[in-house]
């Protein structure tokens, strides 16, 4: 419904949503959360057959999103270790290979994916849910930072791996659920009793892939940084946006996580 606008640039393709949900065979001592826990599972296995995918992690769930185009292929790839079940009037359905075999192509063997730079700004964020009905509580200063706080994106200066900030908010409503993302220093700008964190209130920091957009085309982007942390049972948040891949690490590991990514970097060379 939104007018066609010189300002607006659109994707040219169309996504679908999947979304994972474990049957409690997840190791009940791994605390591993966000892409950690299906990326042997489902990035990887997608990568492997040249499947580009956008990530978005929330507070309450994760939600990997492929063209339309590739289902084929995504459906022949996870059949094996998932059911399947596409959503008809509210109703789940199986899905079985044979419903989308029709033109389905075997896919070539996917290229070496390219390394892409990673930055680790030194900004401390914050994972955030808010009750529903009271979003209008909030809603003067949601406004107020999706639309008037912001400062002109910066390009980082040439061969920089490392930024000292960066302006990110990530507000995300999905089936009536709420998901924030927020810098620390922009959350004390909200009633705190109003907005929901975990138990332990803990911080993150920010790995953001790529030195210039990344486009749509390319896969492989999102493994590179899920494989290793799942491997390490690092947790993380990921969320793939227009241009940027960003994933969100506790603030305790971040040393970690950069040695573990430094060391992919320089294997890949």
């Amino acid at each position: 419904e939104l007018p066609p606008s010189e300002f607006m640039q659109v994707a040219d393709s169309t996504w679908l949503v999947l979304s994972v949900v474990s049957n409690g065979r997840e190791p009940s001592g791994c605390q591993a959360t966000g892409v950690t826990k299906i990326a042997r599972s489902v990035i990887a296995p997608l990568a492997e057959h040249h499947v580009s995918v956008l990530m978005l992690s929330t507070y309450q769930t994760d939600f990997i999103l492929v063209r339309e185009r590739d289902l084929p292929v995504v459906i022949h790839t996870l059949a094996g270790e998932f059911d399947i079940y596409r959503e008809e009037s509210g109703e789940c359905v199986p899905v079985t290979c044979d419903d989308v075999s029709n033109g389905f192509l075997k896919p070539k063997p996917a290229a070496s994916p390219t390394l892409h730079p990673v930055q680790s700004p030194q900004t401390r964020f914050c994972v955030l849910t808010v009750a529903s009905d009271t979003l209008p509580a909030i809603a003067t200063m949601l406004i107020d930072v999706l639309f008037y706080s912001h400062s002109p994106p910066r390009e980082a200066s040439a061969g920089s791996q490392d930024l000292d900030s960066i302006t990110f908010f990530s507000f995300s409503l999905i089936e009536g659920y709420i998901s924030i993302v927020m810098d620390a220093e922009t959350q004390k700008r909200f009633p705190s009793d109003l907005l929901l964190t975990s138990s332990t209130g803990e911080l993150w920091r920010m790995v953001r892939i790529g030195g210039q957009p990344l486009g749509f085309d390319e896969c492989g982007i999102v493994a590179q940084i899920a494989e290793p942390l799942a491997a390490a049972d690092i947790s993380a948040y990921y969320i793939s946006t227009f241009n940027f891949d960003h994933a969100l690490v506790p603030e305790e590991g971040i040393a970690e996580v950069i040695q573990l990514l430094q060391q992919r970097q320089d294997s890949g060379r």
